[in-house]
């Protein structure tokens, strides 16, 4: 089953409406396609996942180039197989770095890629895992985030915030809904959805609703952030720091 990310990058250079129009019919198109929890929707797809992800291939370079010079530790939330830490290791091989993610399958593979960097896994959820405090040059995640509800994403922003030392940098790479219709309307199915098939509030499961930007930088900010860049590669970069 196609993503609605992926489906959103082919799309988006049509015409906000011609693509909100494309939307529904797609969304209707896959209207029976049963939720998957989450590690089970990536591990299913591992052998083809790099294949897919490469469209983001620009935002992975952007993502390498604007990791601060001096950083040394960086958190990554929802790692993968680590395409963006490809690009990361590629201009500073001694950075450390632990990767958290759900996917065990996932963990594997980044570990064969790179046995031989400073790098540390930990296969768990990112909203129960301990990020310490005053820990990190920086965190970063990519096309992870989408999946939750703002009021989860604030949680985890004010740990984020938390775990950042003085100087540190969230980095987010994520899907940006156009417009608050394609918010809105993104919700609405998930949350059907999550009442039809009875999934237990505890699950994650695998379904796009990503915020617009304007309402991503609004929960950045009530965590406790301050919207530094916007960049757009394929996916949108968003640079944080903390407030003084």
């Amino acid at each position: 089953m196609i993503t609605t990310e992926l489906w959103k990058e082919t799309n988006i250079m049509q015409s906000s409406e011609d693509y909100m129009q494309n939307l529904k019919q797609w969304l209707r198109d896959t209207a029976d396609s049963p939720l998957e929890e989450m590690s089970d929707f990536f591990a299913k797809r591992l052998y083809d996942y790099e294949e897919h992800m490469s469209i983001w291939e620009k935002s992975y370079h952007i993502f390498a180039e604007i990791i601060p010079s001096e950083c040394q530790k960086i958190l990554d939330l929802g790692c993968g197989t680590g395409l963006e830490l490809d690009k990361i290791w590629q201009r500073n091989p001694n950075i450390k770095i632990t990767g958290v993610d759900l996917c065990a399958n996932m963990l594997d593979k980044l570990h064969e890629k790179h046995y031989d960097k400073p790098l540390t896994t930990v296969c768990q959820d990112y909203f129960q895992y301990d990020f310490g405090y005053d820990k990190w040059d920086a965190v970063i995640s990519f096309e992870s985030l989408h999946h939750f509800l703002p009021e989860r994403k604030k949680e985890l922003y004010r740990k984020i915030c938390c775990s950042l030392k003085e100087s540190g940098v969230f980095i987010l790479g994520d899907y940006i809904a156009c417009c608050n219709e394609e918010e809105e309307l993104l919700r609405s199915v998930y949350l059907e959805k999550r009442k039809q098939s009875d999934v237990p509030d505890n699950c994650y499961v695998h379904f796009d609703i990503p915020l617009t930007l304007e309402h991503e930088k609004e929960v950045l900010q009530s965590a406790g952030f301050v919207i530094g860049e916007v960049l757009d590669g394929e996916a949108t970069i968003i640079v944080s720091r903390k407030e003084d």
